[in-house]
């Protein structure tokens, strides 16, 4: 209720608001422990808790141009800043829109990776990198490397933090994190 006055309230004062606190492209993804998104978005009260209380500074607002339902509601933009999955989020939601769950059970999304992009599958030579493995918080579990550190994501252990789409250093990524 909060939150949809404060919208309303900025789209009558004719949207005056700072732009850039959103990324205008890329993926964006809720923060971990988010219930489902028709639900998160009636739960969330728009309160900015979550993202005062985030050590890593991932968490960024929706600003009103993502329409009044978005309006002011967390998303974490991975290859800005990707996510360490503290849940110090979770903690402080007061609604239940984020959920205090286990970090390795979280669901953000999942990592896919680009091999004819990937510096250690690159043709005919490949080169080590294994950036990514090495920003991954649970390495040999969501990501291992092969020869050449060439990266497997295991979907099934992939939380999508954005952390290795984060480090990745080709440009663009040839990692990426696709929403669930």
């Amino acid at each position: 209720m909060l939150g949809a006055f404060v919208a309303a309230a900025a789209a009558l004062a004719g949207g005056l608001l700072p732009k850039g606190s959103a990324k205008a492209a890329g993926t964006r993804l809720r923060p971990p422990g988010a219930v489902e998104e028709d639900e998160f978005q009636s739960r969330c009260i728009r309160c900015f808790q979550c993202g005062e209380v985030c050590e890593n500074g991932c968490i960024q607002f929706h600003e009103l141009e993502q329409g009044l339902n978005k309006a002011f509601t967390p998303f974490i933009h991975p290859r800005t800043q990707g996510c360490t999955t503290c849940m110090k989020c979770a903690e402080v939601c007061p609604t239940g829109a984020l959920q205090l769950i286990e970090p390795k059970t979280v669901k953000m999304g999942v990592a896919r990776l680009n091999e004819d992009m990937c510096y250690s599958f690159a043709k005919p030579a490949p080169r080590t990198c294994g950036v990514c493995y090495r920003a991954c918080p649970f390495p040999g579990e969501a990501m291992t490397i092969g020869l050449y550190e060439q990266p497997k994501v295991h979907p099934d252990a992939c939380v999508g933090c954005g952390l290795c789409e984060q480090a990745c250093v080709h440009l663009p990524q040839a990692i990426r994190i696709i929403p669930v």
